[in-house]
């Protein structure tokens, strides 16, 4: 056999050589893996000389508010009814038909103007009667004074008893009553005439009108009303728990479905209350009327029973999370001024501000804008 060594060098050479080449390439890729692997390690963990530092962000503009103690009003609110101090529902005093209707819903009218005419003619001819009469009436008065002169002539003269005068002067006074009697018809039945004409007891707006004509009409049937824009007042009915605040002159705001509120003071309080509502009726009298109030309008009626002094905070302040309220106060640091966030108890709403109960004090620098850009810690700057 053949040895290994009987092999030629040239060939030898070439086999050497087909070995070596792969083993230097494997060689350099290898050592150029861990150089790359060694450089991405380098870099996470930030040891290199040429790594920068994080910058802080720049601090958020915003506006405050700082806390003093201000009058906060204690209020309550109930529902008043607006009612007028010269109303009169208009009802006829007689029965008949609508002959004619004189006013339009909405008219002002003065005392004394007619609303409606009733017909009259049933009336009218039962009085034509009772006047017819009145001359028969007239005619015996005068017969029966001419037969008592004449008896008291001869009773003078002694031609009649006694008894024949007495006569004659029980006719004379039968015939006056009588008289009288048919005199007091005629002006019962005038009076009775001016009935068929409602008129308007007083100045003041017409209401809707509940008749038509050709309707019949009695007593009880409510034709229309006549209100005065002047002289309203407002009914508030005050729970008894509450009605021992209660005194006269307390201010008092009527706000109307529009917002406009109308000040005013409790000018009457009920002695009794009212056994059904376990009420006490408060009035509140309004002097000049705004164009938001109208007789038998519901209004909320605002009672301030007291101003003491207490800490508010701008609703646009406050946020709830969970079930809790938190303001930011801006308080200074170190860098400057920096966001607090501070849970807060809060009261009842006194127009665009909470009532503070607890969580801050007079002094507090409360941010009010911009909230929804900072977070607790956030540098500000308060202005």
């Amino acid at each position: 056999m053949t040895g290994p060594s009987s092999m030629p060098r040239s060939r030898f050479r070439d086999v050497s050589m087909r070995v070596r080449v792969p083993i230097a390439r494997f060689l350099s890729s290898t050592c150029l893996t861990i150089v790359s692997c060694a450089a991405i390690a380098a870099a996470a963990c930030g040891g290199g000389p040429a790594d920068a530092p994080a910058q802080a962000p720049p601090p958020t503009d915003v506006q405050t508010v700082t806390l003093a103690a201000t009058p906060v009003p204690r209020t309550s609110e109930f529902v008043g009814t607006i009612r007028s101090l010269q109303s009169a529902t208009i009802q006829p005093q007689v029965e008949g038909f609508v002959r004619r209707i004189a006013v339009r819903a909405g008219q002002t009218v003065r005392a004394g103007d007619t609303l409606l005419q009733i017909d009259p003619d049933r009336e009218q001819a039962a009085a034509r009667v009772t006047t017819s009469q009145r001359g028969a009436r007239e005619a015996e008065l005068a017969l029966a004074r001419q037969q008592l002169e004449r008896a008291r002539t001869l009773h003078e003269t002694g031609a009649v008893s006694r008894a024949t005068l007495d006569e004659a002067e029980a006719a004379h006074q039968t015939a006056q009553a009588q008289l009288e009697a048919l005199q007091s018809q005629i002006t019962e039945d005038e009076v009775q005439l001016r009935y068929y004409r409602v008129t308007a007891p007083s100045a003041g707006v017409v209401g809707d009108i509940a008749v038509r004509v050709g309707d019949r009409v009695t007593p009880a049937t409510m034709i229309t009303t006549i209100d005065r824009a002047e002289g309203l007042e407002a009914y508030i009915n005050v729970p008894l728990e509450q009605a021992a605040e209660l005194k006269p002159g307390l201010p008092v705001e009527l706000l109307a479905g529009d917002g406009v509120a109308v000040a005013t003071t409790v000018t009457f309080i009920a002695p009794r209350a009212d056994d059904a509502t376990q009420s006490v009726l408060v009035k509140a009298a309004v002097g000049k009327t705004p164009q938001a109030l109208r007789v038998l309008q519901y209004v909320r009626a605002r009672i301030v029973w007291s101003r003491e002094p207490a800490l508010v905070v701008p609703l646009v302040a406050v946020s709830r999370i969970a079930g809790q309220h938190f303001v930011f106060v801006a308080e200074s640091g170190e860098q400057g001024a920096v966001a607090r966030q501070k849970p807060v108890t809060l009261g009842d709403i006194v127009g665009n501000d909470y009532v503070v109960r607890g969580g801050l004090a007079a002094g507090d620098r409360v941010i009010v804008s911009n909230i929804q850009k900072i977070g607790d810690g956030a540098p500000v700057n308060p202005s």
